[in-house]
């Protein structure tokens, strides 16, 4: 699976309350289910009015299909190459 980069233009998404995200993230799992294991959500990040979510994915097109199942838009898509952090200077 490829690791993608993925971020939503979703107005007010930053001023969700708890309830509204457990709700977002019960439509994006019940989408997931519907992809049979062609994605996989890891996590997401809230920033004003967007969300940068990563995912591992067959493909571009699993997650293409995801925001149209889940309504959840994938404004850019954004394939990872590479990671980097503190221990890569070890």
């Amino acid at each position: 699976m490829k690791r993608y980069v993925i971020e939503r233009d979703i107005p007010g998404v930053g001023s969700l309350n708890a309830e509204q995200l457990k709700e977002a993230a019960r439509t994006s799992n019940a989408a997931l289910a519907k992809l049979n294991g062609k994605a996989q959500w890891v996590q997401s990040f809230v920033a004003g009015d967007k969300t940068f979510c990563v995912y591992l994915a067959e493909s571009e097109e699993a997650v293409h299909e995801h925001a149209r199942v889940s309504g959840f838009p994938a404004s850019r898509i954004t394939e990872v190459n590479g990671v980097i952090d503190p221990m890569t200077a070890i």
